[in-house]
């Protein structure tokens, strides 16, 4: 019996390794990806799962997180509770690993294939129709004064202390998608299924102001963040469900579709998010250009910053930098090479999207 057990279990382990190899080969050659998955399985997958998971009012990826997280917690309950009674038998040294391997894999080719693979698909700068060039100081800080310029003409047009319903919120993005769509078919997103997360006080803890759930096919907001960044986000996320995995190019998605929204308070908070990445970058190439562009932002903008750094220094301890470190392990095994740094890319992008623009201006 003990014998069948465990030719049962390195069997399974045997089939499951196959696939987890099969699938990271597939990842290693980007054109078919985009051809085969981004474009051919994933939006088949992402459809199915949001027409079912948008008839329910809450997250149920973040239920199913849950139930998981039980499940393993009672499995080893259980485990330890047999081998205190029995003690180890000789073949629970094949089965027990045998079969942590194969749960192990069984995450990783559900994650590959309900969403992963899209980290490995060609870089979407190429169908957006933007470079790469890389911006001298003096072009960063023209971008820069740039994006004051504008950020300051917005800030008299938003509507004060703003409140949102978070559903009518989501709608509104998905027809600003549905907007850009007609000009370019990347941006193409029906069936929405956007979700606060279920717990925000928790989420605010470990730093995050949102995230993708493939488990789901769920894009979950934190909305208890500040609302002049919530548009951004929830468009950030959303293009996650598009199957743009990378983050600095969601960045790059979001900040497109909320600079041609009507509405003000949405390109408010496009324009906002991204003057952000680029005073970082001008801090750190050019700190006295920092200093005097931080002199032009308008009061009221620069009295969000202040905000919402105050917001998040009232949750984050120290839980937020062990995540940080953990995402950026994250993102470095999928594929950005750059870790958490690879946000910073967007600012690139954003000097070839208004370069023409900026040049012409002088």
């Amino acid at each position: 019996m003990q014998l069948n057990t465990v030719r049962k279990s390195l069997l399974k382990l045997a089939i499951l390794l196959g696939m987890a190899i099969v699938i990271f080969i597939f990842g290693l050659f980007p054109n078919l990806v985009l051809r085969f998955y981004s474009d051919g399985i994933y939006p088949i997958i992402a459809l199915i799962l949001r027409g079912i998971t948008s008839i329910l009012p809450f997250a149920l990826g973040d239920l199913a997180y849950g139930i998981i997280i039980i499940s393993l917690l009672r499995l080893i309950y259980l485990f330890t509770k047999r081998i205190r009674k029995s003690g180890w038998q000789r073949t629970d040294r094949i089965i027990i690993p045998a079969n942590v391997l194969s749960v192990v894999l069984i995450f990783y080719i559900s994650f590959k294939l309900l969403w992963g693979l899209n980290y490995s698909r060609p870089t979407i700068t190429t169908e957006l129709r933007i470079d790469n060039q890389k911006y001298s100081i003096k072009e960063l800080v023209v971008l820069g004064n740039f994006f004051v310029k504008e950020l300051n003409a917005l800030e008299n047009g938003v509507t004060p202390k703003l409140d949102y319903k978070f559903d009518k919120l989501s709608e509104q993005i998905a027809i600003d998608y549905q907007k850009l769509a007609q000009k370019n078919s990347f941006f193409n997103y029906k069936i929405t299924s956007v979700k606060p997360v279920l717990n925000n006080w928790i989420i605010s803890k470990i730093g995050i102001e949102g995230y993708y759930n493939p488990l789901s096919g769920e894009a979950n907001v934190n909305t208890a963040i500040p609302s002049w960044v919530l548009p951004f986000v929830t468009c950030h996320e959303i293009s996650h469900q598009l199957g743009v995995a990378r983050e600095d190019e969601a960045n790059l998605v979001a900040y497109l579709v909320g600079i041609n929204s009507e509405n003000v308070n949405f390109r408010y908070s496009a324009t906002y998010n991204m003057l952000r990445y680029i005073l970082l970058e001008i801090r750190i190439k050019s700190p006295d250009d920092y200093l005097a562009m931080r002199e032009r932002i308008n009061e009221k903008t620069l009295a969000k910053f202040k905000a919402e750094n105050e917001f998040w220094k009232k949750y984050n301890g120290q839980m937020s930098n062990y995540m940080g470190v953990a995402f950026d392990h994250f993102l470095k095994l999928n594929r950005q090479k750059q870790g958490i740094k690879s946000y910073q890319n967007i600012v690139i992008w954003l000097w070839n999207y208004h370069k023409e623009e900026l040049t012409k201006k002088g």
